[in-house]
This record gives C-alpha cells, structure tokens and sequence, in this order.
C-alpha cells in the first residue's frame, strides 16, 4: 500500500500534468471555436478569445510536456547512442541529463524574478496578471529539475550497484 505523502504526491503531480492542461486546453478550444464562429458566421470577431486562446496554449504546453517527460515520450534523436554499449548509455545520460538539470537549476531564479516582476503587467481584454500566465513555466522549471535529478540518480545506481557483465 502506498504511502498518504506518496498518493498526495501522486495526485498533485497528476492534476498538474494531466488535469490542468486536459482544462486549459478544452477551454483553449472552446475559445477558439467561439472566435471562429463570431468572425465568420456572425461578422463579431471577439478579441477576448484570443487572449484565452494565447494564455490556454501556454499552460497547455508547458505542463502537457511534464506528462510527455513523465513518459518518456518526447522525441529523442538516438543515431550515435543506440550504437554504444550498455554501460556508455548509461553514461551518456548521466552526463546529458546532470547538463539539461544543471541548466534547469541555473535558469530557475532569473526565470521566478521575471515572471514575479510581470504581475504589474495585465493583459489588455481580460486583465489577467502576466504573472499568473506565465507561471506554469516556473511549475515546468520545478518539476523538470525534480525529473531529470530523479533520472540521474537512477542511472548512477545502476553504475555503482550493477557489475560490468550486467551491462
């Protein structure tokens, strides 16, 4: 049985991989729909759907593709490491991923202070705070450092708990 902090964790990460962007893209497409319709069937075009549109395509990319690293589905381009040995895979990712964290952990702060300095800022229709738009890149930020440290640690196991003819 899986531990309360285990399934709160579970739950939290699901609702914002899955849950969240499942929401904002359903209303991305609705929005979109309703700009559609007023401009071409109505002669209405409505600006406001735009902003929505804008700001659904955002939470909808940047958390969607914590779901797509969650799964390991993104696209890798593989040519030169499907050709090493076992172990220099291992290596391989160890080294990529530490890199890709490294860059994650460097990018963090500069990226929190920007997007907390844009709260003064609203968009011009629906006056929402640029900081609340642009905060699930700071989620994605988090979450990724989480992923990849997660994935080095991993991999460092298997290179020190793992003999030479397991690999």
């Amino acid at each position: 049985m899986a531990s309360i902090p285990r399934r709160v964790g579970g739950f939290l990460l699901d609702l914002i991989e899955i849950y969240i962007p499942s929401v904002s893209f359903a209303m991305m497409f609705i929005s979109f729909i309703i700009q559609i319709f007023s401009r071409y069937v109505l002669n209405d075009p409505q600006v406001w759907t735009y902003e929505l549109t804008i700001f659904g395509f955002i939470w909808t990319a940047l958390l969607g593709a914590l779901y797509a690293k969650r799964l390991s589905s993104h696209v890798k381009f593989t040519l030169l490491y499907d050709s090493y040995k076992p172990r220099t895979q291992i290596w391989v990712r160890v080294a990529g991923n530490s890199l890709i964290c490294i860059a994650f952990i460097i990018g963090f702060w500069p990226a929190l202070d920007y997007v907390l300095f844009m709260g003064f800022k609203k968009s011009t229709i629906l006056g929402i705070s640029y900081d609340i738009a642009f905060f699930p890149f700071i989620i994605f930020i988090a979450v990724m450092i989480g992923r990849f440290a997660v994935d080095v640690w991993k991999d460092m196991r298997l290179l020190t708990h793992r003999d030479e003819a397991d690999l």
